[in-house]
């Protein structure tokens, strides 16, 4: 049972929700995900926005595919670690605010840990291209 190929495949598919529903709403809320860079001071917001909204979006369809996911999980491994201490810093906040943040930070962590994995280990059977790569 727990070598069976669809595991591998059903752990880059719960990875890659959080992605691809965030990527989504970069797209279908674009000034708003604008105005959220710009309070937490990050420069060059639209080319971020942009370079974030490809990161997720095509990173979770390589995850999803299994195509190139040693790459794609590394880059979004990187992404979410820069992600995770600029816009998740708890440490230089107070109350109930720093506690939204600090869960947030230990779930990305917690992500940042499978992507790693699954840079280490590659996508499992069930992956496009996976012949070619025998």
């Amino acid at each position: 049972m727990l070598d069976h190929p669809a595991i591998p495949f059903l752990a880059r598919l719960l990875m890659v929700y959080i992605y691809i529903t965030s990527g989504i709403a970069k797209v279908t809320s674009w000034s708003g995900n604008v105005t959220y860079m710009e309070r937490h001071h990050i420069p060059m917001v639209p080319l971020l926005l942009a370079a974030a909204t490809v990161i997720e979006l095509a990173g979770s369809l390589c995850l999803i595919l299994g195509w190139q996911a040693r790459i794609a999980a590394f880059v979004m491994f990187l992404y979410t670690t820069i992600v995770t201490i600029l816009l998740h810093n708890y440490w230089a906040l107070a109350g109930q605010a720093r506690g939204v943040q600090e869960t947030h930070f230990r779930k990305n962590l917690a992500i940042m840990g499978g992507l790693l994995l699954l840079s280490w280990c590659g996508p499992g059977r069930w992956a496009v291209g996976r012949a070619r790569n025998r």
